[in-house]
């Protein structure tokens, strides 16, 4: 970029393609050429634990998962985000009744996934496991040069400026948002939901046993079907869409093990959503 001056020679500005403009023309990108989006971490995999699915399973769940997670930590790079679950549900369920705004709501939510990582961190400080704050991310590298397994919340941080939805007033942006926008940031290898399912069906599987499952599917499609139920939130689809530094992600059952192992091993499990 070159330095220009006034007409009148008294000030100078940094002459750019966006010097002048609004930022909020419906032109304004058409005529940009742009180079890709770097890639900062293309080795890390982004792991969302699920809250409501894994974590409140507590012993039934957790420590199965623990250890496949160590067992995989000399092969691979793994960045573990936690989602709410249960308790999240409880204090929406109380915001809502007091009439509390979108915004306290998703404060609330994120006290209660940092919890569930912290609890994450905790059962894998043995083998390094060491909670990290989003501001954190860009000190991956230091971490697994000393052999760590970074843990952070998945709600992303829009918190008391959580965007208000169409209706109601639950924040649309939870923690299986926050988990993609973050594995987008960082250009992971890959992105992978751990739940209680083998992946997505044409409905919730707990509920109607009529039911199928569907292995792979492009975002636009999903969202043109308009399925009653999804295992993840609906906002990712259309996140998923825009997104240039990740192209799909993956759904698996954490109860199951070795799922987890086959997904980063590229192997064919769960459900695999991708950009179309």
């Amino acid at each position: 970029m070159a330095l220009v001056r006034e007409k009148d020679g008294k000030r100078l500005h940094v002459k750019s393609r966006l010097m002048g403009e609004s930022l909020v023309s419906k032109s304004l990108m058409e005529g940009m050429e742009l180079p890709p989006q770097e890639r900062l971490f293309p080795s890390v995999n982004v792991i969302k634990i699920g809250g409501q699915s894994i974590c409140d399973r507590g012993v039934k769940a957790l420590p199965a998962i623990v250890k496949e997670i160590t067992s995989l930590r000399n092969d691979h790079r793994m960045l573990l985000t936690a989602g709410g679950g249960t308790r999240s549900r409880h204090i929406y369920s109380i915001a809502l009744e007091l009439g509390m705004p979108t915004g306290v709501i998703a404060k609330f939510a994120s006290a209660i996934s940092e919890q569930n990582a912290l609890l994450l961190a905790t059962m894998l400080a043995p083998w390094d496991g060491i909670q990290i704050g989003h501001d954190d991310i860009l000190k991956l590298p230091s971490y697994f040069a000393q052999g760590c397994i970074p843990v952070t919340h998945g709600m992303p941080p829009y918190d008391l400026f959580a965007l208000p939805p169409e209706k109601g007033r639950l924040p649309i942006h939870r923690t299986d948002t926050g988990t993609l926008i973050m594995a987008n940031l960082i250009g992971a290898k890959s992105c992978i939901f751990v739940k209680d399912e083998d992946g997505l069906f044409t409905d919730n599987p707990k509920t109607n046993s009529d039911v199928t499952f569907i292995a792979e599917i492009g975002a636009k499609e999903l969202m043109k079907r308009d399925l009653q139920d999804l295992i993840i939130e609906r906002c990712c689809l259309e996140i998923l869409e825009h997104c240039e530094g990740i192209d799909k992600i993956r759904i698996i059952n954490g109860l199951i093990e070795g799922n987890l192992t086959k997904a980063l091993e590229g192997q064919a499990v769960g459900t695999v959503i991708y950009r179309e």
